[in-house]
């Protein structure tokens, strides 16, 4: 397993520590509950290290993000990101990403999942027949994503930087914490507010900063949040997790994600998201609430009261926001309207549920 240059810090802290990725991560310090309600009503501090950067350079930089991706770069100026994903030949997701504009028409950061980093690199270099400037940076960057309604508060003093004022899906660059070149985004996966820093792996630049937060925060009981409260807070939000919720096999026309699929332009697939937008799709990615007492799990089938098969859940956990059990899964699209009754089969017994509209909270 790889170590984030943060294990030290999880590991003095008592952090619960497992495989993610190919990651030895961490999963819950105080307890997943504690964390979850940390980041929703206060500040937390996420070490997610492990998600992959690409620096794409060169006048055709941006006519390989347009071939490769579904939402449309051409809209991004110098300071902007926005959420996308990258489709296969077939009708599937090769990952979703984030992308951000460093310099227009010219240098762009790709943020990508820590499990498909090997997989996304090849895939876009066998696209880039134009020479594009092609940088994996992820072994050097490190990324905290601090997480909460108090998080920009607690860190402004750090920084000459206004996240204060940081609109959502927008970045700068500058000093934080002393450390020259960080880049300050708000493009959170938590819905609670809050920013994340890139930086690189330089003198001693992970500890300076970490330290330096949790000195800033201390007086605000800032936490230390694992990789287990971000599956529930993300889950809240009806986030989607790659390998969970979409895949190589699922369109973002089935997963809710046509607001990201731009037909303003070619990629591949296109011809296959445009006919599924305009006949409609089989199956559909929705939220639904337990009725009934049990928890749904990923790949638990998902049945109509006959108890035939209308698909499966993707996600399922018991919300520590709401305190009900929730899931979002793929149904058969007659099923997926707003107050549809379901059942999820749990250990082979049919347990009662209802679609509900996302976020959940």
């Amino acid at each position: 397993m790889k170590n984030t240059p943060f294990i030290t810090k999880h590991e003095a802290l008592g952090a619960k520590m497992a495989e993610f990725a190919g990651f030895n991560m961490p999963i819950s310090y105080s307890g997943i509950n504690d964390e979850h309600a940390a980041v929703r009503n206060n500040a937390g501090v996420f070490d997610v290290s492990h998600m992959g950067e690409f620096i794409l350079k060169g006048e055709n930089a941006l006519d390989l993000i347009q071939r490769i991706s579904t939402n449309d770069a051409s809209k991004l100026i110098a300071g902007k990101a926005q959420y996308s994903c990258m489709p296969n030949n077939e009708g599937g997701i090769v990952d979703d990403l984030l992308v951000y504009c460093l310099e227009e028409n010219a240098s762009y950061m790709l943020v990508v999942n820590a499990g498909n980093i090997d997989k996304d690199w090849k895939w876009i270099q066998s696209f880039n027949t134009k020479e594009v400037e092609m940088h994996n940076i992820s072994d050097k960057t490190c990324l905290l994503a601090i997480q909460g309604p108090n998080a920009t508060k607690i860190l402004q003093q750090l920084t000459d930087v206004d996240i204060l004022n940081l609109k959502y899906y927008t970045f700068e660059k500058g000093r934080f914490a002393g450390v020259d070149n960080v880049l300050i985004s708000a493009t959170g996966y938590t819905g609670s507010g809050g920013v994340e820093i890139y930086f690189e792996d330089s003198n001693d630049a992970a500890n300076i900063i970490w330290d330096a937060i949790f000195s800033a925060g201390a007086a605000q009981d800032i936490k230390p949040i694992g990789l287990g409260a971000r599956d529930t807070l993300r889950l809240e939000m009806g986030f989607c997790l790659y390998g969970n919720d979409i895949d190589d096999t699922t369109s973002p026309i089935e997963a809710g994600l046509g607001w990201i699929t731009k037909f303003t332009k070619d990629f591949n697939s296109r011809n296959i998201f445009e006919k599924q937008k305009e006949k409609g799709v089989a199956q559909k990615l929705v939220g639904f609430e337990m009725k009934e007492k049990g928890i749904a799990r990923h790949d638990y089938e998902i049945k109509d009261f006959e108890g035939s098969i209308l698909g499966r859940v993707t996600s399922g956990t018991q919300s520590p926001s709401l305190g009900k059990a929730i899931g979002i899964g793929y149904v058969d699209t007659r099923f997926s309207a707003i107050g549809s009754e379901i059942f999820i089969n749990v250990r082979n017994t049919l347990l009662k549920a209802n679609v509900v509209k996302m976020p959940f909270v």
